[in-house]
This record gives structure tokens, sequence and C-alpha cells, in this order.
């Protein structure tokens, strides 16, 4: 039976590149039987695929705008590129906490392996990728962000993953060509207290530069060791809700004692 709702609180859950709000539809769920009202918003152009040109600086104001517009200010929760994105919408709106999932570093945080390095170059293959929309690819899926899942779950996943914003993914990838600073967070940026989690297994974001992310925001840690990248939906996200839901509640008993 579902908890009371926690009415002065909600929970923002937003997706990472190359997804949209349908990756939360399992993860969502013991955070709703703990009362919290939950959205899943899609980021602009990623129900339509109108991605073109858009910005990470337009993902960040659309979900501080959708903070702004609740009752109190919500708890964030981000995964991958929307762990960079909520990094940022917490700087423009006032937030109670914020959770970061494998989450994308902020400007200026380097990568800890040679897998991020290829990672931020191998898109040049594609051309001007930063000024069109890309599609998401099989292959470097299966490898990366779905390597736990079972055959069948996998090209399921894979079937429901739309295009990305190639200047959103060069602002995030490629953060020193850019003078714009546009993934910027600063030191001390973010008043709200920070849980950044990372897998053991994770090559896109390995728990260092997680790590060194969760340092910048002064924020704490924790690393699931046999865990990949996709951390709400491969085996064990169960126990990923679970570490979020028993940091709140931590966080709740201390603010009223």
């Amino acid at each position: 039976m579902k908890d009371e709702p926690r009415m002065s609180t909600s929970i923002v859950m937003v997706h990472g590149a190359f997804c949209a709000g349908w990756v939360f539809e399992a993860f969502k769920t013991p955070f709703e039987r703990a009362g919290y009202d939950v959205l899943t918003p899609d980021l602009p152009g990623h129900g339509d695929g109108a991605v073109t040109g858009l910005s990470m600086g337009d993902y960040a104001q659309a979900v501080a705008d959708l903070c702004a517009r609740q009752a109190s200010p919500p708890i964030l929760i981000g995964h991958s590129l929307g762990g960079l994105v909520v990094q940022m919408a917490a700087t423009r709106t006032p937030v109670e906490a914020l959770i970061l999932l494998a989450p994308s570093a902020p400007w200026g945080v380097p990568g800890a392996t040679m897998e991020e390095a290829l990672s931020a170059v191998s898109l040049y293959a594609l051309g001007p990728f930063w000024a069109m929309p890309v599609a998401p690819d099989y292959g470097s899926a299966k490898r990366y962000l779905f390597d736990r899942l079972e055959r069948n779950e996998r090209r399921a996943a894979f079937a429901r993953m739309t295009v990305e914003s190639g200047r959103a993914l060069w602002e995030t990838l490629n953060w020193w060509l850019d003078p714009l600073a546009t993934t910027l967070v600063a030191e001390h940026a973010i008043a709200a207290p920070v849980l950044a989690i990372a897998g053991g297994q994770d090559f896109i974001h390995p728990p260092a530069t997680v790590k060194t992310t969760a340092q910048r925001l002064g924020g704490e840690l924790r690393v699931f060791p046999t865990m990949s990248h996709w951390l709400m939906g491969e085996p064990g996200w169960e126990d990923v809700a679970g570490a979020c839901l028993s940091w709140l509640d931590a966080r709740e008993t201390l603010s009223a004692a």
C-alpha cells in the first residue's frame, strides 16, 4: 500500500541522453510507495525528436522552470547527462536535495579513464555533429549502457531510445572547447545536500570521475561495485532506489531534530 503523500516535497527525475522519462517507469515506484509525488518529464525535444540546436542550458532551464512551479523546492534526481542537467538546474532555482546517478561531470572536471576520452572525440566521425541530431548506436548501448541487461530487455530498451542534440553532447563531452562554459557548476553553487551514486563497472562515468564531481559539489559518494551505468534499470536497481530513500530519510530526520 502506498504511504500517505508527502505533500510538501515532490521528486523530479531527469533522464539522460537519447532517452526520455520512460527510463524511470520502474525506478520511481519505491519513491511513490514512500509517499512522494514523482514527476518524470521528457527533456525538450525528446518527445518528438526536435532536438537540433538545443543546448544543455535549454535542458537545465526547462527543469528549473518545472521546479519553480512546484509547491515547494523539489528533490532532483538525474541520470547520466540528466545528472548534469539537474546540477545546472539547481544553480537556477532552489531544490530540497540532489541525487546524481552516474552523472556527467560539469565543466572543468576531467574524465578519469581512456574510455571517457575516446567518447569525447568519437562523435567527430559523424562530421559537424554539434549542429545536428545524433542517433543512438546499438553497439555502444550494448557495450556501455545496457551491458547488464538480458538480450530481450536490451533490445526493448534500445527500441525506445531517441535522437539527442549534438550541441548538448558537444557541450557535455567537449567542455574544454566551449568558451561559454555552458555546463559550469561552480564550487559551492548548490546549497542543497548532494548524493552521487556510481557503478563500479561503469565505463561511461566511472567512480573516480563521479567522486570528483561529488567533491566539487561538497556531496557524498556511494559506489555499487557490481553495477554499471544503467543504475535505475539493470539488476540491482532496487538497492540503488533503497539507498536514495535511506539517504533522503536520514536528511529528513536530521532536519526535524
